[in-house]
Protein backbone atom coordinates (compact mmCIF):
# COMPACT_ATOMS: atom_id res chain seq x y z
CA UNK A 1 0.00 0.00 0.00
CA UNK A 2 1.25 3.63 -0.72
CA UNK A 3 -0.53 7.02 -0.71
CA UNK A 4 -0.34 10.15 -3.19
CA UNK A 5 -0.55 13.13 -1.33
CA UNK A 6 -0.56 13.72 2.51
CA UNK A 7 -2.69 17.18 3.04
CA UNK A 8 -5.53 17.05 5.17
CA UNK A 9 -7.00 13.76 4.47
CA UNK A 10 -4.06 12.30 2.92
CA UNK A 11 -1.67 12.41 6.28
CA UNK A 12 -4.85 10.44 7.62
CA UNK A 13 -4.67 7.54 5.33
CA UNK A 14 -1.05 7.73 6.00
CA UNK A 15 -1.14 7.19 9.55
CA UNK A 16 -4.47 4.56 9.86
CA UNK A 17 -1.73 2.07 6.98
CA UNK A 18 0.88 2.64 9.24
CA UNK A 19 -1.45 1.35 12.11
CA UNK A 20 -3.10 -1.46 9.34
CA UNK A 21 0.96 -2.45 9.42
CA UNK A 22 1.90 -2.22 12.90
CA UNK A 23 -0.83 -4.97 12.97
CA UNK A 24 0.71 -6.67 10.22
CA UNK A 25 -2.11 -6.64 8.09
CA UNK A 26 -0.85 -4.79 4.87
CA UNK A 27 2.96 -4.12 4.04
CA UNK A 28 3.28 0.09 3.90
CA UNK A 29 5.45 0.85 1.19
CA UNK A 30 5.73 4.83 1.30
CA UNK A 31 4.24 7.85 0.30
CA UNK A 32 4.62 10.15 -2.66
CA UNK A 33 3.77 14.18 -2.70
CA UNK A 34 4.41 16.73 -4.72
CA UNK A 35 5.48 18.55 -1.68
CA UNK A 36 8.58 16.58 -1.36
CA UNK A 37 9.52 17.96 2.03
CA UNK A 38 5.83 17.41 2.94
CA UNK A 39 6.33 13.35 1.78
CA UNK A 40 9.67 13.15 3.46
CA UNK A 41 8.18 14.38 7.21
CA UNK A 42 5.46 11.53 6.95
CA UNK A 43 7.73 8.80 5.38
CA UNK A 44 10.39 9.68 8.32
CA UNK A 45 7.21 10.24 10.90
CA UNK A 46 5.99 6.46 9.91
CA UNK A 47 9.22 4.63 8.73
CA UNK A 48 8.22 4.38 5.31
CA UNK A 49 9.69 5.11 1.82
CA UNK A 50 9.38 8.58 0.24
CA UNK A 51 9.02 8.07 -3.54
CA UNK A 52 10.25 10.56 -5.69
CA UNK A 53 7.53 10.28 -8.28
CA UNK A 54 4.12 8.01 -8.61
CA UNK A 55 6.49 5.65 -10.97
CA UNK A 56 8.46 4.86 -8.18
CA UNK A 57 5.62 4.59 -5.64
CA UNK A 58 3.78 2.50 -8.41
CA UNK A 59 6.23 0.00 -8.91
CA UNK A 60 6.41 -0.59 -5.34
CA UNK A 61 3.15 -0.90 -4.48
CA UNK A 62 0.27 -3.39 -5.33
CA UNK A 63 -2.44 -0.38 -4.48
CA UNK A 64 -3.28 2.92 -3.78
CA UNK A 65 -4.54 5.98 -2.20
CA UNK A 66 -4.72 8.82 -4.55
CA UNK A 67 -5.64 12.15 -1.74
CA UNK A 68 -4.76 14.50 -4.09
CA UNK A 69 -6.71 17.39 -5.98
CA UNK A 70 -9.75 16.25 -7.95
CA UNK A 71 -8.37 17.64 -11.37
CA UNK A 72 -5.31 15.06 -10.84
CA UNK A 73 -7.52 12.00 -10.02
CA UNK A 74 -8.15 10.87 -13.45
CA UNK A 75 -5.02 11.59 -15.52
CA UNK A 76 -3.65 9.24 -11.93
CA UNK A 77 -6.17 6.45 -11.56
CA UNK A 78 -5.67 5.70 -15.29
CA UNK A 79 -2.16 5.15 -15.22
CA UNK A 80 -2.23 3.22 -12.12
CA UNK A 81 -5.06 1.11 -13.23
CA UNK A 82 -3.38 0.45 -16.97
CA UNK A 83 -0.65 -0.85 -14.44
CA UNK A 84 -3.04 -3.54 -13.01
CA UNK A 85 -2.99 -1.41 -9.83
CA UNK A 86 -5.70 -1.45 -7.32
CA UNK A 87 -6.88 2.16 -6.97
CA UNK A 88 -9.04 3.90 -3.91
CA UNK A 89 -9.57 7.51 -5.37
CA UNK A 90 -10.90 10.23 -2.73
CA UNK A 91 -14.32 11.94 -3.61
CA UNK A 92 -15.04 13.39 -6.19
CA UNK A 93 -13.82 10.64 -7.96
CA UNK A 94 -13.17 12.27 -11.64
CA UNK A 95 -14.22 16.02 -12.59
CA UNK A 96 -16.48 14.47 -15.08
CA UNK A 97 -18.93 11.61 -15.92
CA UNK A 98 -16.69 10.89 -19.27
CA UNK A 99 -13.76 10.23 -17.08
CA UNK A 100 -15.31 8.14 -14.23
CA UNK A 101 -16.71 6.21 -17.07
CA UNK A 102 -13.24 5.34 -18.73
CA UNK A 103 -12.04 4.47 -14.98
CA UNK A 104 -14.75 1.90 -14.42
CA UNK A 105 -14.26 0.36 -17.61
CA UNK A 106 -10.33 0.37 -16.88
CA UNK A 107 -10.65 -1.19 -13.55
CA UNK A 108 -13.00 -4.00 -15.40
CA UNK A 109 -10.86 -4.66 -17.86
CA UNK A 110 -7.79 -5.13 -15.65
CA UNK A 111 -9.81 -6.70 -12.57
CA UNK A 112 -8.64 -4.20 -10.33
CA UNK A 113 -10.28 -2.72 -6.82
CA UNK A 114 -11.59 0.62 -7.88
CA UNK A 115 -13.12 1.96 -4.73
CA UNK A 116 -14.44 5.93 -4.04
CA UNK A 117 -13.51 7.37 -0.99
CA UNK A 118 -17.38 8.37 0.29
CA UNK A 119 -16.30 7.94 3.60
CA UNK A 120 -20.01 8.51 5.88
CA UNK A 121 -21.32 5.01 4.19
CA UNK A 122 -18.42 3.49 6.51
CA UNK A 123 -20.40 5.68 9.67
CA UNK A 124 -22.12 3.71 12.21
CA UNK A 125 -24.73 6.01 12.12
CA UNK A 126 -25.84 4.80 8.28
CA UNK A 127 -25.16 1.45 8.92
CA UNK A 128 -27.89 2.28 11.86
CA UNK A 129 -29.92 4.25 9.40
CA UNK A 130 -30.45 1.25 6.76
CA UNK A 131 -31.40 -1.57 9.26
CA UNK A 132 -34.19 1.25 10.76
CA UNK A 133 -35.47 3.48 8.21
CA UNK A 134 -36.61 0.59 5.67
CA UNK A 135 -39.12 3.12 4.11
CA UNK A 136 -37.93 6.64 3.81
CA UNK A 137 -40.23 8.99 2.76
CA UNK A 138 -38.65 12.42 3.55
CA UNK A 139 -34.64 12.46 4.23
CA UNK A 140 -32.94 16.36 5.23
CA UNK A 141 -29.47 16.64 5.69
CA UNK A 142 -27.46 19.61 6.69
CA UNK A 143 -23.80 19.43 6.07
CA UNK A 144 -21.55 22.54 7.12
CA UNK A 145 -18.39 23.65 7.76
CA UNK A 146 -16.22 27.25 7.96
CA UNK A 147 -14.64 28.19 4.91
CA UNK A 148 -11.45 25.59 4.18
CA UNK A 149 -8.21 25.90 2.94
CA UNK A 150 -8.42 22.79 1.07
CA UNK A 151 -10.58 21.48 -2.20
CA UNK A 152 -11.34 25.21 -2.96
CA UNK A 153 -10.86 24.12 -6.39
CA UNK A 154 -14.49 22.25 -6.84
CA UNK A 155 -17.56 24.12 -5.68
CA UNK A 156 -19.50 22.93 -2.18
CA UNK A 157 -21.53 20.33 -4.21
CA UNK A 158 -18.78 17.93 -5.11
CA UNK A 159 -16.70 19.22 -2.09
CA UNK A 160 -19.31 18.25 0.66
CA UNK A 161 -22.80 17.66 -0.56
CA UNK A 162 -21.93 14.57 -2.62
CA UNK A 163 -20.88 12.91 0.46
CA UNK A 164 -25.00 13.32 1.12
CA UNK A 165 -26.02 12.25 -2.19
CA UNK A 166 -23.91 9.55 -2.23
CA UNK A 167 -25.82 8.08 1.11
CA UNK A 168 -29.48 8.99 -0.52
CA UNK A 169 -28.63 7.15 -3.12
CA UNK A 170 -27.26 4.27 -1.13
CA UNK A 171 -30.15 4.83 1.04
CA UNK A 172 -33.18 5.21 -0.94
CA UNK A 173 -32.48 2.30 -3.70
CA UNK A 174 -34.93 4.00 -6.68
CA UNK A 175 -34.46 6.76 -9.56
CA UNK A 176 -34.28 10.09 -8.99
CA UNK A 177 -37.20 12.00 -11.41
CA UNK A 178 -36.75 15.69 -10.84
CA UNK A 179 -33.74 17.86 -9.06
CA UNK A 180 -34.28 21.53 -7.80
CA UNK A 181 -31.61 23.33 -7.07
CA UNK A 182 -30.00 26.69 -5.99
CA UNK A 183 -26.23 27.67 -4.78
CA UNK A 184 -24.23 30.88 -4.55
CA UNK A 185 -20.60 31.82 -4.63
CA UNK A 186 -19.88 33.91 -1.30
CA UNK A 187 -16.10 33.45 -1.23
CA UNK A 188 -14.82 32.06 -3.90
CA UNK A 189 -15.43 31.60 -7.67
CA UNK A 190 -17.82 28.40 -7.23
CA UNK A 191 -21.19 27.99 -5.03
CA UNK A 192 -20.40 27.61 -1.18
CA UNK A 193 -23.75 27.60 0.19
CA UNK A 194 -26.45 25.10 -2.14
CA UNK A 195 -29.55 23.59 -1.73
CA UNK A 196 -30.77 20.67 -3.58
CA UNK A 197 -34.66 19.22 -3.32
CA UNK A 198 -34.44 15.32 -5.18
CA UNK A 199 -37.58 13.28 -5.99
CA UNK A 200 -37.64 9.62 -6.27
CA UNK A 201 -39.45 7.66 -8.81
CA UNK A 202 -40.99 5.78 -5.17
CA UNK A 203 -42.12 8.90 -4.04
CA UNK A 204 -39.85 9.78 -1.95
CA UNK A 205 -38.34 13.75 -1.17
CA UNK A 206 -34.53 14.29 -0.13
CA UNK A 207 -33.90 17.78 0.81
CA UNK A 208 -29.81 18.59 1.24
CA UNK A 209 -27.96 21.93 2.24
CA UNK A 210 -24.43 22.51 2.46
CA UNK A 211 -22.58 25.19 2.95
CA UNK A 212 -18.79 25.92 3.67
CA UNK A 213 -19.09 29.50 4.70
CA UNK A 214 -20.75 28.64 8.26
CA UNK A 215 -19.45 29.62 11.38
CA UNK A 216 -20.33 26.00 12.89
CA UNK A 217 -19.93 22.47 11.68
CA UNK A 218 -22.38 19.68 11.00
CA UNK A 219 -23.31 16.73 9.52
CA UNK A 220 -26.72 15.67 10.28
CA UNK A 221 -29.44 13.68 9.06
CA UNK A 222 -32.91 13.53 9.87
CA UNK A 223 -35.05 10.82 7.93
CA UNK A 224 -39.16 10.33 8.15
CA UNK A 225 -39.70 6.15 7.61
CA UNK A 226 -43.12 4.93 7.36
CA UNK A 227 -43.49 1.08 6.78
CA UNK A 228 -44.05 -1.30 10.03
CA UNK A 229 -42.71 0.85 12.59
CA UNK A 230 -43.52 4.70 11.37
CA UNK A 231 -40.78 6.66 12.93
CA UNK A 232 -38.75 10.02 12.46
CA UNK A 233 -34.29 9.29 13.42
CA UNK A 234 -32.32 12.70 13.77
CA UNK A 235 -28.82 11.19 13.76
CA UNK A 236 -25.28 13.39 13.92
CA UNK A 237 -22.63 11.60 12.02
CA UNK A 238 -20.02 14.02 13.74
CA UNK A 239 -20.71 12.85 17.06
CA UNK A 240 -22.06 9.23 16.22
CA UNK A 241 -25.30 9.73 18.33
CA UNK A 242 -28.86 10.86 17.62
CA UNK A 243 -32.62 9.98 18.66
CA UNK A 244 -35.74 7.92 17.30
CA UNK A 245 -38.99 9.11 17.72
CA UNK A 246 -41.46 6.53 17.31
CA UNK A 247 -45.07 5.54 18.24
CA UNK A 248 -45.23 3.49 21.95
CA UNK A 249 -45.70 0.25 22.51
CA UNK A 250 -48.22 -1.29 24.91
CA UNK A 251 -46.67 -0.70 28.35
CA UNK A 252 -44.58 2.21 27.77
CA UNK A 253 -45.58 4.52 30.23
CA UNK A 254 -45.26 8.32 30.02
CA UNK A 255 -41.90 9.36 31.98
CA UNK A 256 -41.83 11.81 35.07
CA UNK A 257 -41.51 15.35 34.76
CA UNK A 258 -38.39 15.34 36.84
CA UNK A 259 -37.23 12.32 33.63
CA UNK A 260 -38.40 15.07 30.71
CA UNK A 261 -36.60 18.15 32.76
CA UNK A 262 -33.33 16.16 32.93
CA UNK A 263 -33.74 15.03 29.49
CA UNK A 264 -30.92 13.26 29.71
CA UNK A 265 -28.84 12.26 26.13
CA UNK A 266 -28.95 8.09 27.27
CA UNK A 267 -32.43 7.85 28.26
CA UNK A 268 -35.78 7.01 26.99
CA UNK A 269 -38.55 9.75 27.10
CA UNK A 270 -42.26 8.89 26.86
CA UNK A 271 -44.45 11.88 25.98
CA UNK A 272 -48.06 12.84 25.20
CA UNK A 273 -48.84 14.28 22.15
CA UNK A 274 -52.38 14.17 20.05
CA UNK A 275 -54.01 11.09 22.48
CA UNK A 276 -50.74 9.27 21.54
CA UNK A 277 -47.72 8.38 23.58
CA UNK A 278 -44.27 9.13 21.62
CA UNK A 279 -41.19 7.38 22.36
CA UNK A 280 -37.63 9.47 22.37
CA UNK A 281 -35.17 7.20 22.27
CA UNK A 282 -30.89 7.54 22.37
CA UNK A 283 -30.32 5.51 18.97
CA UNK A 284 -27.88 2.48 20.02
CA UNK A 285 -24.33 3.39 17.75
CA UNK A 286 -21.24 1.88 18.35
CA UNK A 287 -18.29 4.21 17.92
CA UNK A 288 -15.94 4.01 15.15
CA UNK A 289 -13.75 6.02 12.85
CA UNK A 290 -15.20 5.29 9.76
CA UNK A 291 -11.92 6.13 7.52
CA UNK A 292 -10.55 3.06 9.23
CA UNK A 293 -12.96 1.00 8.55
CA UNK A 294 -13.40 2.42 4.57
CA UNK A 295 -9.83 1.51 4.40
CA UNK A 296 -9.75 -1.92 5.88
CA UNK A 297 -12.61 -2.78 3.07
CA UNK A 298 -10.25 -1.81 0.31
CA UNK A 299 -7.50 -3.89 1.93
CA UNK A 300 -9.69 -6.51 2.16
CA UNK A 301 -11.19 -5.95 -0.65
CA UNK A 302 -7.36 -5.99 -2.71
CA UNK A 303 -6.74 -9.13 -1.11
CA UNK A 304 -9.85 -10.76 -1.82
CA UNK A 305 -10.52 -9.26 -5.23
CA UNK A 306 -13.91 -8.58 -3.83
CA UNK A 307 -16.28 -5.56 -4.86
CA UNK A 308 -15.63 -2.75 -2.66
CA UNK A 309 -19.01 -0.98 -0.41
CA UNK A 310 -18.47 2.15 -2.60
CA UNK A 311 -17.53 1.29 -6.15
CA UNK A 312 -16.36 2.94 -8.68
CA UNK A 313 -20.22 2.29 -10.44
CA UNK A 314 -21.43 3.97 -7.34
CA UNK A 315 -18.73 6.92 -6.86
CA UNK A 316 -19.79 7.66 -10.81
CA UNK A 317 -23.52 7.86 -10.06
CA UNK A 318 -23.23 10.34 -7.26
CA UNK A 319 -20.71 12.26 -9.63
CA UNK A 320 -23.13 12.62 -12.18
CA UNK A 321 -25.80 14.04 -10.17
CA UNK A 322 -23.78 16.28 -8.32
CA UNK A 323 -22.98 17.58 -11.63
CA UNK A 324 -26.37 17.87 -12.19
CA UNK A 325 -27.05 20.05 -9.59
CA UNK A 326 -23.88 21.93 -10.14
CA UNK A 327 -25.39 22.35 -13.70
CA UNK A 328 -28.45 23.60 -12.68
CA UNK A 329 -26.71 26.63 -10.07
CA UNK A 330 -24.49 27.56 -12.79
CA UNK A 331 -27.12 28.08 -15.45
CA UNK A 332 -29.40 29.46 -12.86
CA UNK A 333 -26.60 32.45 -12.07
CA UNK A 334 -25.75 33.48 -15.42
Amino acid sequence: MSVLGVGSLGKEHARIYSELAAAKQINFAGIYDVAAGTARKFAEKYKVTAFQSVAEAAEASDALSIVTPTSTHFELAKMLLQQSKHVLVEKPMTENSAQASELVELAQQRDCVLQVGHVERFNPVFKYLENVAIDPRFIETHRLSPYPARSTDIGVILDLMIHDLDIVLAFVKSPVTSVDAVGIPVLSKSEDIANARLRFANGCVANLTASRVSPERMRKIRVFSSGAMTSYISLDYRAQEGFIYRIARNGEEESSLFKKLLHAKDSTIVSQFGGKRIVREPVPIEKEEPLKLELQNFVECVRAHGTPVVSGESGKQALDLALEITRQVQSASK
